[in-house]
């Protein structure tokens, strides 16, 4: 049964606000209603609603259309507000399902990266972690690719307020070193953390950014003793695949 829905006006502002989203400049009331299938009458009483609280901006000379700065505002919001987690979570399944090894799902927290998802691995050998876990971004797969992602002003900023404290043997620790793996990190598209933050784990990780914006990154977690040179091209596969397929679902949600 067909669910009824309450108030069609509703239905007739969100065909007019579709509209003028896919509009490239501002439209003509004739235009509108005729594209919308509405009424001039009936376009014109809900455009000068939608004008009112701020949704469609009305040009006082030309008298056309276009959508005003509330509905921006809201849209806006509503980007800030995506649930990463929940967008991320079937995907992180799979790519757990293909590597059999530990998955994480990360945002940043100002110079560190915080552990917001977590899928164990079924192997004999898994790695201590825990959702809500900080670790500092330079000695991090997935802190280090999060920073690739950002300009150079950023990533010397970040080096001039964090100290590169050596955690292994692995640990880069100096600027150069550390400018010269952000280098090859936005050469390859991922990186890795080779046993810089914890002895023997190895981490394969990649951001998830969209024009400019990072919603948080990927990565996946394995003892060192496990990675072959085919193991670890296949875990670079999977989470590539992966990273395109939140990024896909993310702007699908834009």
């Amino acid at each position: 049964m067909e669910k009824q829905l309450y108030g069609t006006v509703l239905l007739k502002a969100d065909k007019i606000l579709s509209y003028l989203a896919g509009c490239q400049e501002a439209q003509a009331l004739y235009t509108i209603a005729k594209e919308t299938e509405l009424t001039n009458s009936t376009a014109l009483k809900i455009l000068e609603t939608l004008n009112y609280i701020g949704y469609v901006y009305k040009d006082s000379e030309t008298k056309k259309f276009s959508l005003g700065p509330t509905i921006i505002k809201y849209a806006n919001k509503a980007i800030e507000q995506l649930d990463i987690k929940e967008i991320a979570q079937h995907h992180l399944e799979v790519l757990q399902e293909e590597t059999t090894e530990t998955v994480h799902l990360g945002i940043q927290d100002k110079a560190n990266i915080v552990y917001i998802a977590k899928i164990e691995s079924k192997n004999p050998i898994c790695l201590y972690s825990k959702v809500g876990k900080s670790i500092p971004m330079y000695c991090s797969a997935m802190g280090k690719a999060v920073l690739a992602d950002k300009g150079d002003e950023v990533v010397d900023s970040y080096l001039e307020d964090n100290e590169l404290v050596k955690m292994t043997e692995n640990t880069i620790t100096t600027k150069e070193g550390f400018h010269n793996e952000i280098a090859k990190i936005r050469d390859i598209g991922y990186a890795f953390d080779n046993c810089e933050h914890e002895e023997e784990v190895f981490c394969v990780g990649a951001s998830v950014t969209i024009d400019g914006k990072n919603y948080g990154a990927i990565s996946v977690s394995t003892p060192k003793y496990r990675v072959t040179e085919q193991f670890e091209q296949q875990v670079i596969e999977a989470v590539q695949k992966c990273q395109a397929n939140i990024i896909k679902d993310i702007k699908a949600s834009l």
